[in-house]
């Protein structure tokens, strides 16, 4: 079965008034969110601002800081910060993945071949010291 428009919650479909009479705030605010560069939907091609869900969703929230005591000016603020952090979160998850792929590999690598292997004490035992190596050593 296709999907419907309203399943996709990133399409702009909501009117300032819509939304203004949804959240139960003055339209004013509205546009003052995309004066303050908080909120900034897009715009129809006659030039009226159009909300998806997870902007009128943004816009709860907004409103709840601001109800707090918060600026608009710090409202963005947060936003951006908690924006990212989630970047950092996902580059720190695709490191953990990296690093543990790595462990796997070297533990892989341990498992084929015993001169990588450690005896049970957990330290590794030093390489015999070749003709080679000792050329190159003052005695």
């Amino acid at each position: 079965m296709p999907s419907l428009p309203l399943d996709d919650e990133n399409l702009p479909l909501f009117t300032v008034g819509q939304v203004s009479e949804m959240l139960e705030i003055q339209q004013a605010f509205l546009r003052r969110l995309d004066e303050y560069r908080v909120v900034r939907p897009s715009r129809s091609a006659g030039g009226q601002r159009r909300y998806t869900r997870r902007e009128i969703t943004v816009v709860q929230y907004v409103v709840n800081l601001v109800d707090e005591g918060m600026t608009l000016t710090a409202v963005r603020r947060v936003l951006e910060l908690e924006e990212r952090v989630r970047e950092l979160e996902t580059q720190r998850d695709a490191l953990q993945a990296q690093l543990e792929a790595h462990r796997e590999a070297r533990r892989a690598r341990r498992a084929a071949c015993p001169a990588y292997r450690r005896p049970p004490g957990g330290r590794q035992t030093p390489r015999p010291v070749t003709a080679t190596h000792q050329a190159g050593r003052p005695g």
